[in-house]
Order: C-alpha cells, then structure tokens, then sequence
C-alpha cells in the first residue's frame, strides 16, 4: 500500500476540514464521465488492442455498406461504428440499442452488432436488466427493418429474417460473452478461494509452531529450572562449609550466583509463555486504563460495572481484555467521534464484556480493516468455551460483545485437537466441474441456434416450395377444367408467403374463389415478384390471371 502526501499551501484550509465546503476540482465531472464512458485500465496493449478493434470492424462496416451506397454514405457509417464500438464498454446497453436501430436500416452495422451482443452479455451481469435491453434491441430492430424495407420483402418473411438474424448476431454472441464473464468471475473466486487457503494454512503452521515452541519452553523450563534449582541449593550448602578454604569457598558463591542468574534468566524468557502470566499482558483489572487512554485521544468513553466481581481464570481475563481494545480500536479506526460505551456485566456462569457505540458524525475515510482482530478473537473465545458477537445495530452503530465463562480452562495445548477439520482445498476435479459445466451449457447453446438456424431454413424452403407454382404447370392449365383435377396439380399454398399479393392484381371474379402463387421466376430484383391466380366457380376453373406484384 502507498500513500499519498498532499501539500497546502499556507492559509488555505485542508479539503473537507470543518467550517469550509469542499470546493469541486475544476474539470472533475467532465473526468468523470469520461472515464465512466472509455473505462480504464488503458494500457498501451489495451490502446492497441482497441485501435486494432475499431479501425478493422469500422472499415469492415464502411465495406458492407459501400455495396450499397456511395462513398460518403459508407464513410459516414464506418465512422458511426467506429465510436459506437469505443463506446462499448462503458455504456453496453445503449450500444446495443443504437446498434440495433442502425442495423434495421443499414447493413453496415451487422459485424458492429455482433461485437455490441458479446459485450452487452459479458459487462451487464444482472438477467432482468440483460433481457430488457436486448428485448428493446430487437425491437428497435424489428421496427426499423419494417420501416424501410416494405417493398422488398413481405411483412413476415421480413420479422422472420429479422428475429433469425438477431438471434445468430446478437443473441449467440451475448451467450458467449455471458459464459466469458461467468468463467472469469469463477476463476477469480477460484484464486481468492485458493489465496486464502495458503494464508489459514500459513496461520494454522505458524500457530502450530508457537504452539511446539510453547510446549518446548514449558519442557525446559520444568526439566532445566530444577536442575537450575538443584544447583543452586547444593552450591549454597558447600558455600557455608567450613571444610573448604577461602578461594574454593569464593568459587562456590560465584556458581551459585550464575545458576541463580540463569534460573531467573530463562524464567523471565519462558515465564511469558505460561497461561498465568497473561495477566500481565493485560487482564479485566486494566480496562480502566483502556478506557482512559481513549479518553485521552479524545473519545467520549463511558465505563459500566453490573454485577458482583468474580475471579477470573488468567486466560479468560486476558480474553476480555483483548475484546475490549479492539472494541475501542475498531471505533476509533471506522466510527471516530462516535459516542462509546464499554460495560462489564457479572452474570451467574460467564463474565459479559460489550463494546456500544452510536453511529460517527461523519464516515470514516481510509480506514483499513483486515478482520483478523475479530477473527482472533472468536478463535480465543472458542477454545475458552465462550463466544464473541459482532455486527451493526438498527440505528446505525455497531456492538461487539463477548461471553467468557468464569471456569474457563484456557488455552488447549499442543496435543488437543481442534473442533473444526482444517479447509480442504478442492479437488481438481472438482475445481474443473464449473468450467465444465458452462462448456457443456454453451455448446448446447450453439447447438440449439444451429437447429433453429437448420429449422428455419427448412421451414422456409417448405414454405416457399408450397407457395410456388412452376410456370408449365400453370401455363398447362385450362379455364373449364374441374377444380378436382386442377387442384390435384397444384402446391398446397402458403398464406405467409403470398398474402400481401391477395390485394394487388386483377378484381376477383364475382361468386369465384381464389387461389394465390408465386411463379419463382427471376424477376431481377427483389422488388417484383410475379404472381399466379387461379379463381374458381362452380366446381370447374373459372379463371387464371399472372401479374406483377410489388
């Protein structure tokens, strides 16, 4: 972590202090919507990256519409795509619907829509926000294709091509970036996963260490402290014998001082790690002096006594001690200026340390929590039989409150198991499931748009083959022929296909009823289409006209 020093000028007031508004860094909101519509990070790799992106797909759009268009025209559409795709990733949506606007009247714009469906699908996470967007797509789509496109092709033909259209170009590209999106978000949680599994091991190994460590100082100082012991004694004994002269008696005294010295030495260094010393670490006699040097800081700290004292096991006590320091460094780190109050409640069983305080006149910047304090501190009260309860209050506070029995065994030793089995890391198998699975979702996916894509071409050739009379059988046709026979070598027709037809042409014999075709013929263009009646009467062919129909 690094942090910033910011200098100010003398006379000038520090931003956000008391008394003077913060005043608004010039340019600061249009900076911000600039980095809210071109999001970073941009690096030189992701300025390559989009460059490469922009100029390929825009003169790929520019290319398209030349076929069409002039020069200007296909300029001009290159150069709308271009931005739009700029803006793709800051706003997803709107480019969506821009794009899905452009592409019903413009060609141009069908690779643009492709690359607007993926990123819509990999930035908008949530399903009901993703639906309604591309819903408006395609509906901006769907409108714009009927509005420009009425003389070309029949009004259904031209939803159905629309509908099949946006599902291959926008819809399939969306799946695809939305798996993306889901397999980057599983790797991450997969490596914050993995990251703290390496820190609790590193934890538990580190506790296991003291823990050994303790157990070895324990050994020493019971094994080499009675030697220790023993020595001094015995050299206290030859010290006062008269059998021994002067100088031997002085080297007597010097070994009983330095085995003196030595027991005094090691158990100044072991004494530290034995349970009854933790009162000396702090115990519930020194949250008074917790309590004043809050108040010292500046902090608006009340202290609270209920209930006849009780003694304390040295763990126990050092637990509530440690309760009410982070209570106290909690408040002073994320809620400063916030009232505190700190109580001791001696109930019948365990001792009830909590730490009260109302919500901060202003929120805390900076402040940094890992939560190993808390974490720690459960962990204490677990292994002395208590609990530790942490969490804000309806009024916009925060309480952390701890129970320590007062027959608390202390802390377990090296030898006693834990209560919970240490995090297993997940199998690899297990950890290529998810992946797996969203392969397994997505192929499904392209298998289903190719079906559809198989369905609707055979649906359309079916549709086409039925609503199409060959020319010589038609022009083999006799008015006077009963229906029976001419029926007998038509098509079975298709009102899909031919129903905008029905209007345009010759007047339809009086009493007559009529049948619609199309010839199949090449006409040369999409805008013309010749169309075959047969009308008729009274169970015999009354009629056949063909006729250009726009």
């Amino acid at each position: 972590m690094t942090s910033k020093t910011t200098a100010v000028r003398p006379g000038r007031p520090l931003p956000g202090a008391r008394g003077g508004a913060v005043p608004a860094r010039a340019g600061s909101a249009p900076r911000a919507l600039l980095r809210r519509v071109l999001p970073g990070p941009w690096d030189g790799r992701r300025i390559a990256a989009e460059a490469a992106t922009v100029l390929l797909l825009g003169g790929l759009a520019a290319l398209v519409e030349l076929a069409d268009t002039s020069a200007a025209s296909a300029a001009a559409v290159g150069l709308a795509a271009a931005v739009l795709l700029l803006l793709r990733r800051g706003l997803p949506a709107a480019v969506l619907v821009l794009v899905g606007v452009g592409v019903g009247v413009l060609g141009g714009f069908a690779p643009v829509l492709v690359v607007a469906g993926w990123s819509a699908g990999f930035r908008i996470a949530r399903p009901p926000l993703l639906g309604a967007v591309f819903g408006t797509s395609l509906a901006a789509v769907l409108t714009t294709s009927l509005w420009s496109n009425t003389d070309e092709l029949p009004v259904r033909a031209n939803l159905f091509i629309s509908v099949i259209g946006f599902l291959l170009l926008a819809v399939l590209p969306a799946v695809i970036g939305r798996y993306r999106a889901q397999r980057v978000a599983l790797l991450a949680a997969l490596r914050e996963r993995n990251a703290q599994l390496v820190r609790e091991r590193a934890m538990i190994a580190h506790q296991a260490r003291l823990r050994e460590r303790h157990r070895i100082a324990q050994d020493m100082h019971d094994s080499l402290g009675h030697q220790l012991a023993l020595i001094a004694v015995h050299t206290g004994a030859l010290e006062v014998d008269r059998s021994l002269t002067d100088h031997q008696r002085e080297a007597v005294s010097v070994l009983r001082r330095a085995a003196s010295g030595a027991m005094r030495e090691l158990r100044e260094v072991v004494g530290l790690l034995r349970d009854d010393t933790l009162s000396q670490a702090g115990g519930v006699e020194a949250v008074e002096q917790l309590a004043e040097t809050s108040r010292a800081a500046g902090a608006d700290v009340s202290l609270h006594r209920s209930g006849d004292p009780r003694p304390l096991a040295a763990a126990a006590g050092h637990a509530a001690y440690r309760t009410v320091q982070e209570g106290l460094t909690n408040v002073h780190k994320h809620a400063p200026g916030a009232p505190v109050s700190v109580s001791l409640r001696y109930e019948p069983d365990a001792l009830v340390v909590e730490v009260h305080n109302g919500p901060p006149p202003a929120p805390a910047e900076g402040a940094i929590g890992g939560g190993q304090g808390l974490t720690g501190l459960r962990e204490r009260a677990r292994l002395l039989g208590g609990m530790v309860h942490a969490g804000p209050t309806p009024e916009g506070g925060y309480r952390l409150a701890g129970v320590f029995p007062y027959d608390a065994a202390g802390i377990p030793g090296p030898d006693d198991e834990p209560e919970t089995a240490l995090p297993v890391p997940p199998d690899p198998a297990t950890r290529r499931s998810p992946a797996l699975g969203c392969a397994l979702g997505a192929g499904l996916v392209l298998l289903a748009a190719l079906g559809i894509v198989v369905w609707g071409a055979f649906l359309f050739f079916e549709v086409l083959g039925n609503a199409t009379l060959p020319r010589d059988t038609y022009d083999a046709l006799r008015v006077g022929q009963s229906e029976r026979e001419v029926r007998s070598r038509l098509p079975a027709g298709s009102e899909l296909m031919t129903g905008e037809y029905r209007t345009q042409g010759p007047p339809v014999p009086t009493g007559a009823s009529c049948d619609w075709f199309i010839s199949g013929e090449e006409t040369g263009t999409l805008e013309h289409e010749t169309v075959l009646r047969l009308c008729f009467a009274d169970g015999r062919l009354a009629e056949k006209q063909h006729y250009p129909a726009r």
